[in-house]
């Protein structure tokens, strides 16, 4: 078992106090987004077996089954396949989506063919793996998840008496509920930049000075002043999180966080699509051909009972648990079948032998038996073999 160094990506949408005072330090003033956890090149956690500090990336390419374990290199490959992290928002993220497995080895394996450079800033595809994510709240946590029901959008949006939104409104209720919501986006992210932008300042006026169901959206007016995202945005469900519920994302699900601190598993990719709510570079026929145009709620998961608590997800790359250790509790020990990073986010517990601190973590090698003890929270990733 490895205690883990991990790198703090300053994103500026991150939170300048969240993760700082999860880790009992003192904040820089500068915002602090995610706290990555695993062998992702982007930024790889460090560990020390006693010849000095190296990546967990080159531990594991070093041995693969030894660190993996032999059936996870079978079903995945040799290399780890999710990425846990520490997210905090402190303004809302880009609005976005992420690619099925299929689209994303075409679209890596085009751009690579095309001979985009890698950190070009207008390529869409990073890698050839798909994004699947799973976020479980710490703080109440607020994102915008899935399409409403296009009749629903457009009674939000109707409800501004904007008259520069009425063609929008009326797009929605004038086709089928899949042809209605690709109809709107599409018109939405294609207008004119200018008549956008005096489009959101409409709403965004109306916006603020209505409150109410329209609160979730202030802070995209006040972040994004004239981004059509914003209007976008006004198409998905908002969705509030409290401490312990989780929601999880599948391709072609539109989705911004807007706000708190979560622990969020995903596959390890590092693919994103996006429609708005950024500076950054919007394909928009790329993202219209991965997103699903499917209206429905968000799935919130709420764990119940004792013990090993588990957040369901439809795919085997990861697999996130909590345990609520309490005092007097049994030691609980864990399957060793396959790779995991535990990740104390409260309390003093034990992972065997090491005591962890809130923010720390541990990877623990295939085949190393391990038992949480004490008390406090832990988060369990692995994957499912």
């Amino acid at each position: 078992m490895d205690r883990l160094t991990n790198t703090i990506r300053p994103y500026a949408w991150g939170s300048t106090t969240a993760i700082p005072g999860l880790l009992g330090v003192e904040p820089t003033g500068e915002p602090q987004a995610e706290m990555w956890m695993g062998a992702h090149p982007g930024a790889p956690s460090r560990l020390d077996r006693g010849a000095g500090e190296t990546t967990l990336a080159d531990v594991i390419a070093a041995d693969p089954e030894r660190e993996l374990g032999a059936a996870a290199v079978t079903k995945f490959g040799p290399r780890l396949p999710f990425l846990l992290k520490l997210l905090a928002a402190g303004a809302p993220l880009s609005l976005q989506v992420h690619p099925d497995l299929e689209q994303a080895e075409a679209g890596y394996a085009d751009e690579e063919r095309r001979g985009i450079p890698a950190d070009a800033a207008h390529r869409n595809y990073k890698d050839p793996n798909h994004k699947p994510e799973m976020i479980c709240a710490l703080t109440p946590f607020d994102g915008l998840c899935g399409f409403r029901p296009p009749l629903e959008a457009a009674e939000l949006l109707e409800g501004l008496g904007a008259d520069s939104l009425k063609p929008y409104a009326d797009l929605l209720r004038a086709h089928p509920e899949e042809a209605a919501l690709r109809e709107m986006l599409t018109a939405v992210l294609t207008a004119d930049r200018a008549e956008m932008a005096r489009t959101v300042a409409e709403a965004g006026a109306a916006i603020e000075r209505l409150g109410g169901p329209y609160a979730p959206y202030a802070p995209l007016v006040h972040h994004y002043p004239g981004d059509p995202g914003v209007i976008a945005a006004m198409l998905l469900n908002h969705v509030r999180l409290q401490p312990g519920e989780a929601m999880f994302l599948g391709a072609g699900v539109p989705h911004a966080y807007l706000d708190g601190l979560g622990v969020e598993l995903l596959a390890n990719s590092d693919n994103v699509l996006r429609a708005g709510l950024t500076p950054k570079h919007v394909d928009v026929p790329e993202l219209l051909k991965i997103v699903r145009f499917e209206p429905g709620d968000p799935a919130v998961q709420r764990p119940e009972g004792n013990g090993e608590e588990v957040y369901e997800a439809p795919i085997d790359e990861f697999r996130l648990s909590r345990f609520a250790l309490a005092p007097g509790a049994a030691p609980h020990p864990l399957p060793d079948t396959a790779p995991q990073i535990l990740l104390c986010t409260a309390g003093r517990p034990k992972a065997g032998e090491a005591t962890l601190s809130p923010g720390e973590s541990v990877f623990v090698p295939a085949g190393e038996k391990v038992e949480l003890s004490g008390i406090g929270t832990v988060f369990r990733a692995t994957v499912s073999v």
